[in-house]
């Protein structure tokens, strides 16, 4: 009897046949975790899981594990991971994205909400695709602010000499060089250790990021300067991701669109508990002259009217849609 019930339970599994792998999504990104932008990668897995069934399952890895964004755009262009979630990077994609490196020029995120619905879609989209990425919405990075540990930053005066890192963006540099700063770029994963050990003496980010990141620990300015709103762009490479099946295409482009809301409000709901975080933690807060820093960003601007193509009808068109 038990030979027969052994017999049978091998051709039933003969039968079946061996089981199905499910499919892989794998979302890298380089935002620590905790981070809004992790927060929100996690938030969007979860959605998308959901949706997908057993068809395939989106796996979210952080904190650079997959390596830094300009490594991860490469691998979701050949296929080696699906997502990735760039942000200051953009600009060295496609010089369009620079609309958000000058800085004030998101006035708050119902501003960013009216070009997300136009600008993102008609131009930006077009632009990163002709080089073969896809962003698939704006998420929140956030207001950028300033850190660093030898004096509080009321005005561009302040960051005379100053080493800032800045992301890998020829933008951001440009930003800085123009507020007197030393701009060294590095990628996230390596701040805290450069602060740490003196190579840099401060960083630009938004509060999710430097919470996330616990630079609290090793900065003791923190100045709100709100100078960029850096969106984040959940991305694929068009190539790979049209090899997916038409249902799993539809069901992330749909929720990464779903989720920018989420993160939207996740956002400005955080900022002045972060803030107040910061400040338990050790960081002493200060305002900055908006007007002071506004009189030295001019020139950015005619940078980007000048150097990227229909820049000064990007700029106007986004200006138009700040009230």
């Amino acid at each position: 009897m038990k030979l027969r019930h052994t017999v049978f339970a091998l051709a039933t599994l003969a039968v079946a046949g061996p089981a199905i792998a499910q499919q892989e999504i794998i979302f890298g990104l380089s935002a620590a975790n905790g981070s809004l932008q992790e927060q929100t990668a996690s938030e969007f897995a979860r959605r998308a899981n959901e949706k997908l069934g057993d068809k395939a399952v989106v796996k979210v890895f952080a904190d650079s594990q997959l390596g830094k964004d300009k490594d991860m755009l490469q691998k979701i262009k050949l296929g080696t991971m699906t997502l990735t979630l760039p942000s200051s990077t953009m600009p060295e994609i496609a010089p369009e994205y620079a609309i958000f490196d000058l800085p004030f020029m998101i006035k708050d995120r119902a501003h960013l909400a009216r070009i997300d619905d136009t600008l993102f879609k008609d131009v930006l989209v077009p632009a990163a695709e002709a080089q073969g990425y896809r962003p698939l919405a704006i998420w929140e990075n956030g207001f950028r602010q300033i850190t660093n540990n030898e004096r509080p930053v009321v005005t561009p005066a302040d960051l005379e000499g100053l080493k800032i890192r800045t992301p890998n963006s020829s933008w951001r540099v440009a930003m800085f060089k123009e507020y007197g700063a030393n701009p060294t770029p590095m990628s996230f994963s390596e701040v805290f250790v450069a602060l740490q050990t003196g190579v840099i003496d401060g960083q630009e980010n938004p509060l999710t990021n430097i919470a996330g990141g616990k630079l609290n620990e090793v900065q003791k300015y923190l100045s709100m300067s709100g100078h960029v709103y850096s969106p984040a762009y959940p991305t694929v490479g068009i190539a790979a991701f049209e090899k997916l099946d038409a249902d799993v295409q539809t069901v992330l482009s749909e929720t990464a669109a779903e989720v920018a809301l989420w993160a939207r409000e996740q956002g400005e709901m955080q900022d002045g508990t972060l803030l107040k975080k910061l400040e338990e933690g050790g960081m002493e807060v200060n305002q900055t002259d908006r007007a002071a820093f506004v009189e030295a960003s001019k020139p950015l601007y005619e940078k980007f009217a000048s150097e990227v193509e229909n820049g000064q009808a990007m700029i106007d068109q986004a200006l138009s849609l700040a009230d």
